[in-house]
């Protein structure tokens, strides 16, 4: 998506709004990190689609002391989270929150988890943050500001692979079942997945992490909701990356989606997927 510069916030207001998400995620794992791993740990079923949808104490203290904050910084602010709502705001900023995506890894004691906090302008993302509390990362992006890894005390540029053909591609998806088998979706998977040189699955959104930070070149999703991916636009876009709907659109509010580190490879990916008349 483009973006009139004269229609967005200064750089030093987003460069602030980054560094305030940087807290809010660690606000947040402060908050989750003791239940993980925990001996105890209460999970809720809240499936409304019929499949396993869990969620924990430590999902809605995240996002609790997420909004804490916001609510005595950012009063102002739209927030909209996995939890706990939305909250209309004023200032044409929304934060988008999911506490702990992958909450299937997190009560598996798995490590493939991590902290979202999405930040859109007017509808359109211009900061996302990823933080893995227990590995001790940040990764952080902006618009126009490049993507970080912060991990110990350090930072490093993160910048996607090159990678232009499906078969030296490594693929991530959370799990093949989320393809729809009557409306062709698993098929196009299936195809896909297919022409790669391998593919992983139960990454959820570390998966894109590993994408921005050239360990992987292709993400592919379907029935994500804005939460999933408020975060991550930004992180694989200012790595270098392509992320974008199935035919090629806006993925802004979710549902399915494509990430790729290379250009090229997303033109194919999307090639096969985009052929079937969903």
């Amino acid at each position: 998506m483009s973006f009139d510069p004269a229609d967005l916030p200064p750089a030093p207001e987003l460069a602030a709004m980054q560094r305030l998400a940087e807290r809010l995620a660690e606000a947040a794992g402060a908050a989750i990190l003791p239940s993980f791993r925990a001996e105890a740990l209460e999970v809720e079923d809240k499936r409304l689609r019929g499949v396993f949808d869990p969620v924990t104490e430590a999902d809605k203290a995240g996002e609790r002391a997420i909004r804490a904050i916001l609510e005595a910084e950012r009063p102002e602010d739209s927030i909209w989270g996995e939890e706990y709502g939305r909250r209309e705001g004023t200032s044409g900023y929304e934060w988008i929150l999911d506490p702990i995506d992958g909450t299937r890894a997190f009560i598996c004691g798995l490590a493939h988890w991590g902290i979202l906090v999405g930040l859109y302008w007017k509808g359109r993302p211009v900061a996302g943050v990823l933080g893995q509390p227990w590995l001790g990362e940040i990764f952080s992006a902006r618009l126009g500001g490049g993507a970080l890894l912060t991990r110990g005390g350090e930072s490093r540029a993160l910048r996607t692979r090159p990678c232009g053909a499906l078969s030296d591609a490594v693929m991530f998806t959370t799990d093949p079942r989320i393809f729809d088998s009557v409306s062709g979706e698993r098929a196009a998977y299936d195809a896909l997945e297919r022409s790669v040189r391998l593919a992983r699955y139960g990454a959820d959104c570390y998966g894109y992490a590993m994408l921005a930070a050239g360990r992987a070149d292709l993400v592919v999703e379907s029935g994500l909701s804005t939460y999933d991916v408020a975060a991550l636009i930004p992180l694989v876009r200012e790595a270098g990356g392509v992320v974008t709907d199935w035919r090629g659109g806006d993925c802004a509010q979710g549902g399915r989606v494509i990430a790729a580190g290379d250009a090229r490879l997303h033109a194919l990916a999307m090639a096969g997927l985009s052929r079937l008349d969903f």
